[in-house]
């Protein structure tokens, strides 16, 4: 292409139309062009897998080593609300300018070949956090692990959160084949951390097979805690008295644990003080992930999409005190476990108002009614005060109803897609300004 698109939006529609497949496996093209690229990276990298937990665990990480004040380089995906987020230098999102510089870098040595919207954008925060001269660069994986274009780069540190049933259709259908995916970040001589209580064979025998240094949640590293402080033992080191962190939700210290595990590893690269680790921890933000909102009624966030989240959504729930009735704002993609979704959340919601979402890889607010349908067909049925299921065109439209109708003790929770949750925000944003 010669002439370059002038703004960031004009870039990301010409990078949706630019490779035939929006998710492509396979690192073969992507490592192609990183060696056409100059990114080096000279400090410690940390990339970040797992089925769920990535983006909580990227943050605290992040929010840590921003308060022992170094200089810190975070890609994560999706975003919720601006394409800015997924790339983030010093606590801040990149700006438009940062962004056509690095796109321009890279489309200048990309070639002939084709990259998908991901690897294209992935590559170019390489590009951006090479360029930024950084102390720690942190790296969320996509989708699976192995052919995750994140994985052309050699991890010093890879840390598994959870392995769940996800993307079967690229990952397999088993915890054990998911699992092999995912511990495809590891390398050999370089420590690799599972915090996933029952990690699969597959990944422990993985990364025994190439000889990756494995530390695991209750035989490296483990968490202890009552009501008000909590405390990480690791290898050789310990930190007592911790505040939890402010993200809510009951794997929360799960995925704590697997950030001290991995700062421990790199405590000679990158000392941290247990100061920092307890304000990194107290005022660590990720909007979306069981954000509770001020006011009434209590409006809950999260983008729960698959059924090993929506249980940890379930119980935050069930944790958190009475409420007359919960609405639930409901979208999802239809590729995903709906009724495993569902079966989590049904004792949760009195009443359901489920939307369409503007992608066509989404399910229909109709299909997600029928499945509700078909998940209360062993319950005795209910009037209509009592459970409802309702559809709705839009996220927007969907929580309009949902507000009209509960009362100021009763709760709203927002979940399933990304896109479900950023309707809601930016419809909330623009009724605020």
């Amino acid at each position: 292409m010669k002439n370059h698109p002038s703004s960031l939006a004009e870039w990301l529609a010409h990078l949706e139309t630019m490779h035939p497949k929006a998710i492509d496996m396979g690192l073969d093209r992507v490592r192609q062009v990183k060696q056409a690229m100059s990114v080096e990276f000279a400090c410690p990298v940390i990339i970040v897998g797992g089925t769920n937990g990535k983006g909580s665990t990227c943050a605290m990480l992040e929010s840590i080593l921003l308060r022992a004040g170094y200089r810190v380089g975070l890609y994560t995906s999706p975003h919720l609300l601006r394409f800015n987020e997924r790339m983030r230098v010093n606590g801040e999102s990149a700006s438009d300018a940062a962004l056509l510089a690095a796109f321009d870098k890279l489309e200048a040595v990309r070639a002939d070949v084709s990259l998908s919207y991901f690897e294209f954008t992935t590559l170019a925060a390489m590009q951006l956090f090479s360029d930024a001269k950084l102390d720690a660069v942190i790296f969320e994986v996509g989708l699976g692990g192995r052919l995750d274009a994140v994985n052309v780069l050699d991890a010093d540190v890879a840390i598994v959160t959870s392995v769940d049933i996800d993307h079967t259709e690229y990952l397999g259908d088993t915890r054990e084949k998911i699992g092999f995916e995912k511990a495809g970040i590891f390398r050999g001589g370089k420590t690799a951390i599972c915090s996933d209580p029952v990690p699969p064979a597959s990944l422990i025998g993985h990364a025994e097979k190439i000889g990756a240094d494995l530390w695991l949640f209750n035989r490296d590293f483990n968490y202890s805690g009552d009501k008000q402080q909590w405390n990480f033992s690791g290898r050789g080191h310990r930190r007592n008295s911790l505040a939890y962190p402010s993200l809510r939700g009951a794997n929360q210290l799960l995925n704590a644990s697997s950030v001290l595990a991995a700062l421990e590893a790199l405590r000679l690269r990158l000392p941290v003080g247990a100061q920092e680790v307890r304000t990194g921890l107290a005022l660590v933000d990720l909007p979306g992930r069981f954000q509770v909102l001020p006011g009434q009624p209590t409006i809950v966030l999260d983008v729960a999409h698959n059924p090993h989240a929506a249980a940890a959504l379930a119980q935050n729930l069930g944790n958190m005190g009475f409420h007359p009735y919960t609405y639930a704002v409901f979208g999802a993609m239809q590729d995903k476990d709906i009724a495993g979704v569902i079966e989590h959340l049904k004792g949760q919601v009195d009443h359901w108002c489920v939307t369409d979402l503007p992608l066509p890889r989404a399910a229909t607010a109709v299909d997600l009614g029928e499945k509700l349908l078909h998940a209360y067909a062993d319950l005795p049925p209910a009037a209509e005060t009592e459970r409802s299921i309702r559809t709705f065109a839009t996220p927007a439209d969907a929580f309009v109803n949902a507000l009209s109708r509960a009362g100021e003790n009763d709760r709203i929770t927002v979940f399933g897609s990304f896109l479900t949750v950023a309707g809601v925000m930016e419809f909330r944003n623009s009724e605020h300004h």
